[in-house]
């Protein structure tokens, strides 16, 4: 009668854990080496197995932290490690909910049905209709509507309206904008959000958006500009910082920078148009970036008990210990110095009314691209206004073209905005 076969499934011990990596010593007996060997050669089930003596076995012992430190360890770069639930990501989704609500209170100030009689795209949605695409090419309110919502000008900001500074972030040019901004918002957003927690990521958005809009100011010409594309490259910046921090945790490396290369490349094109501005988005990258260093540390994968452990973390926690918290410190601490420097240097120069447009000709490249609707320059539009009972025609000083309008009841700033348009 033959012997049994050993059961060779029982004999292994193994146990893993995430942050701490401890493993047994796998423990295979010397008949169920040999037929591990001999299926790996010939591919056929051993029939017969030579009998072994009870309570005798031969350990061998195999190091496999290297083989699990290379794949186990290994994810991909947008695969969070942690497992936070949908509704622990609430900093991101509060954010896009303000968005959403200060770009319908705009369209509904901007009232283009009643302010351009009528001369609107999509005039089904009544007040909420949008501006012609010639007047603004991401299909959204008028210059006039943005000047009133917050957006940055120059000659706003020589009458010291900082205010503007704060609402400036949460505007967007137009539908097209705002879908494109939030759409990679909440891509980006959500995954350092799962990886990093709701709280450094909030403040990395609000920081860097701040910042980029204090670049804005200290450039921006005598046109309408909204910074809420600075958010996303605020996100971006502390993506790539994290990214490069932890390069060997992650395995699609090359794929995730080409990415978010490709984002920010997208963004950056759609800020040479009409009102975006790519001077926050330059000053955003840099600032999340700096501050992406100082608080985005090696994320672990050990996991604690499902409770509340912060603003909005209801799911299973990762466990961080004081050596995790504060590893790097020199890269930490330079980092914070230059985001400090940068910040305040920013801030006394919005503060002082500097302008750096008056000296650097070149710079208005960045954030605009010549085309015949609309002019790089920073001039004033001035036009000869002459009304009958039922036309009113505008006359560009600058260039002499005109345009009658089938209407008389104008307000001051429309009439500034068919000016621009004239006249560009």
């Amino acid at each position: 009668m033959l012997p049994a076969k050993p059961n060779c499934h029982n004999e292994v011990s193994f146990i893993r854990f995430d942050s701490v990596r401890t493993h047994k010593t796998k423990k295979i007996t010397q008949s169920c080496y040999r037929r591990k060997m001999e299926e790996k050669e010939d591919d056929t089930k051993i029939s017969i197995a030579e009998p072994i003596q009870d309570h005798q076995e031969t350990t061998f012992s195999f190091d496999f932290r290297t083989e699990f430190l290379q794949d186990e360890n290994k994810t991909p770069f947008f695969k969070p490690r942690s497992r936070r639930r949908r509704r622990d990501t609430c900093v991101i989704f509060a954010f896009v909910i303000i968005h959403l609500v200060v770009f319908l209170i705009t369209m509904a100030v901007n009232d283009c049905g009643y302010n351009s009689h009528g001369d609107c795209a999509f005039k089904a949605l009544g007040r909420m209709s949008f501006q012609p695409l010639l007047e603004n090419p991401f299909l959204g309110p008028s210059a006039s509507a943005l000047d009133k919502m917050g957006a940055i000008r120059k000659t706003l900001l020589a009458e010291h309206q900082t205010w503007r500074l704060f609402m400036c972030p949460l505007l967007h040019a137009g539908v097209f904008h705002f879908m494109i901004n939030l759409l990679c918002i909440i891509f980006i957003g959500i995954y350092l959000e799962k990886e990093f927690g709701s709280i450094r990521t909030g403040i990395i958005y609000m920081l860097s958006a701040f910042s980029g809009t204090l670049v804005t100011a200290i450039f921006v010409r005598d046109s309408p500009a909204v910074c809420s594309s600075g958010a996303l490259f605020g996100l971006l910046g502390a993506t790539v910082s994290a990214l490069t921090r932890n390069w060997k945790f992650y395995t699609n490396k090359v794929a995730a920078l080409l990415t978010l290369f490709f984002v920010a490349g997208f963004n950056l094109m759609l800020g040479l148009l009409p009102y975006m501005d790519n001077y926050s988005s330059i000053g955003s990258m840099i600032s999340g970036f700096l501050l992406g260093l100082v608080l985005f540390y090696t994320p672990q994968l050990r996991q604690v008990a499902q409770n509340k452990i912060g603003l909005c973390e209801y799911g299973v926690k990762s466990s961080f210990n004081w050596k995790q918290k504060l590893d790097r410190p020199v890269l930490r601490s330079a980092s914070l110095i230059l985001f400090s420097l940068l910040f305040v240097g920013l801030l006394v120069a919005v503060l002082l009314g500097i302008n750096i447009s008056h000296y650097c000709r070149w710079c208005r490249y960045i954030d605009c691209i010549p085309y015949k609707r609309w002019s790089c320059n920073d001039r004033t539009s001035s036009c000869e206004t002459m009304g009958g009972d039922k036309e009113l025609t505008l006359t560009c000083m600058g260039n002499g073209n005109f345009r009658v309008f089938p209407f008389t009841n104008i307000s001051q700033e429309r009439t500034q905005d068919l000016c621009t348009l004239i006249c560009s």
